[in-house]
């Protein structure tokens, strides 16, 4: 029997079930289904015993797909000392023609592609920053239901014929001139004290997450690069914290240029021969840091200066750090200008400045010392 000095194993993961399959590090052996397990930890034991009892002073390496169901089996096969990949399902290459996806197919095709080499793995954060990361996301999705309960109410009191003629909504005049209406029917009286309700519910939902996310943020290990990232202008705690969470540990980039590519501010390319394309923006990545890059970017269509509330965030920082902020800042408002009097769109534009603001925090992200994730946060 030949001996293998490497095993590759893929896993199709669900929520009860895993599809395992494994390929030798021989290019002529066909990759072999073995069938699915249970997503208990004993179960994955037990499946990890068994290739090393069968195929023995074999590494194992894992590969499976990024889903649902987290990180937790990557903590778990690392906690026990194998290499374990995960891999974004839009990275994976796909045959033109093939129509047919199942488990089985699946967890051999990653098991393939492992062997071959053809798989890029992602960026895996650690729990801590996961945690803030969840944290972030839950104070986005709160911001989001409470902008959704207000539209609600607004276009229920439109249907109603009922305006407001104060001069900005949400106000406390506003709100207090809402404290007073009386519907016409019993029925649509309960509705709007029902909507009423929802809303101030909401908001005191988001107020709680934003009261713990600032306190949360501020024992975070890097919250040093939030605190630096800060002296930008328009980039805020808020913005600041949700750009770091989702982006994670910046100076694994070994350039900007890989970075803006990652967020998807970089312009699309259909070029051949001698005719080059460039299309619209590929929006890859991580939606969230994007979206928060352009909303920052519109800050800059004023005159480079330092605001009270700009200063008070770059107190206690490097000065290195705070001349890049200030490089940075007359860059930007002065290519926002040079773009606009070309005729650019505005979103073109601003599109153009998020692009290259990703590339000032990369910048200071190299300043920045950022401490060892604790281990004890490990599974």
């Amino acid at each position: 029997m030949k001996k293998h000095s490497t095993l590759f194993i893929g896993l199709d993961t669900h929520k009860d079930t895993i599809a395992v399959a494994y390929a030798t590090d021989s290019r002529t052996d066909p990759v072999t289904y073995v069938g699915a397990i249970g997503t208990q930890h004993y179960a994955i034991r037990k499946m990890v015993r068994q290739f090393e009892s069968r195929h023995p002073g074999c590494q194992l390496q894992f590969v499976y797909e990024a889903g649902p169901c987290g990180y937790w089996l990557y903590r778990l096969l690392s906690s026990w000392d194998y290499p374990c990949f995960v891999v974004a399902p839009s990275m994976i290459p796909k045959k033109p023609g093939q129509q047919v996806k199942t488990d089985k197919r699946d967890c051999m095709q990653l098991a393939q592609l492992l062997r071959n080499g053809d798989i890029d793995p992602i960026y895996v954060p650690e729990p801590e920053d996961e945690a803030i990361r969840d944290l972030s996301r839950a104070r986005e999705t709160a911001m989001w239901d409470l902008k959704n309960a207000k539209s609600q109410l607004k276009a229920f009191l439109l249907r109603q014929d009922i305006r407001y003629t104060g001069s900005a909504n949400w106000s406390a005049a506003h709100i207090r001139w809402l404290s007073e209406l009386v519907m016409p029917t019993p029925s649509q009286n309960t509705v709007f004290r029902e909507m009423l309700y929802t809303i101030v519910e909401r908001h005191k939902r988001l107020e709680r997450l934003d009261n713990e996310l600032t306190y949360q943020v501020r024992r975070w290990r890097f919250y040093p690069l939030v605190k630096a990232v800060q002296a930008l202008r328009g980039v805020q705690l808020l913005v600041a914290t949700c750009v770091v969470a989702e982006l994670g540990d910046l100076q694994r980039f070994d350039n900007p240029r890989k970075l803006m590519a990652y967020v998807g501010l970089t312009p699309s390319e259909r070029s051949s021969g001698s005719r080059r394309r460039i299309g619209p923006l590929t929006c890859a990545g991580n939606k969230r840091a994007r979206r928060m890059l352009i909303e920052a970017a519109h800050a800059y269509r004023y005159p480079a200066k330092i605001s009270r509330l700009l200063q008070q965030r770059q107190e206690d920082l490097p000065k290195a750090i705070v001349e890049k902020a200030w490089e940075a800042q007359a860059r930007l408002c002065r290519r926002y200008r040079t773009l606009m009097q070309r005729g650019k769109h505005r979103n073109v534009v601003v599109a153009a400045i998020a692009r290259e603001l990703v590339g000032h925090i990369w910048a200071i992200a190299r300043e920045v010392v950022i401490a060892k994730p604790d281990p004890r946060l490990m599974l």
